[in-house]
């Protein structure tokens, strides 16, 4: 028994250098991925969702009714795409360089926004007659121009908000002008992770009313308040730990299974089918995120990484521009037509202009944003 005792004890010690070799290997593994290319098919499941919503004459109940939350994946991907190339860059830089990340971030973001803001400005001035809903526009077109319309833009009129639907960039704008300078100031994980949690228990207790009694019912202070994007902290705190090699073991532990990727998805399906909590939404979305990334050959692969859905979810941010102009150009073309009729042309319209734009526009500012890159794209 002593002998045998004492055979086993090495046998054990060399399983747990295994172990830990493998866990190792598949940390490395992460951090050396350049691309997470299942996120390109997700942005497509995000985005078909948001076309389908602004193809219908009023939100719809039920599932067909859910189309925002579309929007909400696209923030929890952003969330976890920025702050993993961030902490990536301070990892072998030792610094975040907030000047090229701003740049890269401008000439990927302002060219086609301002060019769109711009055609509807024009098409406002020369085609739109005077009405509420024109002078409401021009009201608003400041607050649109400098990305704060979620702010301030009055959403609770009788008519429809042109150029409504940049509320979403408008919020992703705010968190890339936050976020990046307290990565950069931070050199452990600590700083970053309570900061995004504490912006996540505010938007929290601000969107089920905790704040009424300080700020009132309305104003600006609340709107900044309820504008905070809980999917964006909750994927920001995703990458904070994917970053870390102890959390990454117990996330890896969790949603590293070739079943966990269509597990969050079929749990996300579930909860938006119940109707179920928000915030429980948004952790299988978070949970749908990292399930893709930790391992590229997860249970969903064969679908999100297909060309066609890549392709779509490449040319998103295009598509989110153009979409809305496209929905009405097809209401206009053919009035009275049923909401499929109108999705199915608006969606097809809207990928074949952004992939235009993408290519005769967009691309020559991404390759001039390139000389501000120190590390491989994501």
């Amino acid at each position: 028994m002593p002998a045998a005792t004492s055979a086993a004890a090495p046998e054990r010690e060399g399983t747990k250098a295994a172990a830990r070799g493998s866990a190792e290997g598949r940390y490395a593994a992460f951090s050396a991925t350049r691309r997470f290319t299942s996120l390109d098919g997700l942005r497509c499941l995000s985005i078909l969702p948001v076309i389908w919503h602004h193809s219908t004459p009023r939100q719809l109940d039920g599932l067909l009714g859910k189309g925002p939350l579309g929007v909400h994946l696209f923030f929890a991907i952003s969330g976890f795409l920025i702050t993993t190339l961030l902490l990536r860059e301070r990892e072998r830089h030792d610094a975040i360089s907030l000047r090229g990340f701003y740049a890269r971030r401008s000439l990927r973001i302002f060219p086609l926004y301002y060019l769109v803001l711009g055609l509807y400005a024009l098409r406002g001035w020369l085609f739109m007659a005077p009405s509420p809903l024109r002078e409401h526009f021009f009201r608003s077109l400041p607050f649109y121009a400098t990305y704060t319309g979620n702010w301030c833009v009055d959403y609770a009129v009788s008519h429809p908000v042109v150029f409504g639907f940049s509320w979403s960039l408008a919020t992703e704008e705010q968190f890339y002008l936050l976020w990046p300078p307290v990565l950069a100031l931070s050199k452990s994980w600590r700083l970053p992770a309570l900061f995004m949690a504490v912006l996540f228990g505010l938007d929290f207790l601000a969107e089920r009313g905790s704040f009424v009694g300080l700020l009132g019912t309305e104003g600006l202070a609340l709107n900044v308040l309820t504008s905070i994007s809980a999917p964006i902290c909750l994927g920001s705190l995703l990458a904070i730990a994917l970053a870390e090699p102890r959390s990454f073991r117990w996330l890896r532990g969790l949603l590293g299974s070739s079943l966990s990727a269509p597990a969050a998805l079929g749990a996300l399906a579930l909860l938006i089918y119940v109707d179920g909590p928000l915030l429980a939404i948004h952790l299988a979305m978070t949970a749908l995120v990292g399930a893709v990334c930790i391992r590229p050959d997860h249970g969903l692969a064969f679908g999100l990484d297909a060309r066609v859905p890549r392709f779509i979810g490449e040319v998103s941010y295009g598509i989110y521009l153009w979409h809305v102009s496209l929905i009405s150009a097809v209401r206009l073309l053919w009035p009275g037509s049923s909401p499929l009729f109108v999705f199915v042309l608006a969606a097809l319209g809207s990928i074949a202009v952004a992939t235009l734009s993408y290519r005769l526009f967009e691309r020559r500012f991404l390759r001039f944003s390139e000389r501000f890159r120190r590390q491989p794209a994501l």
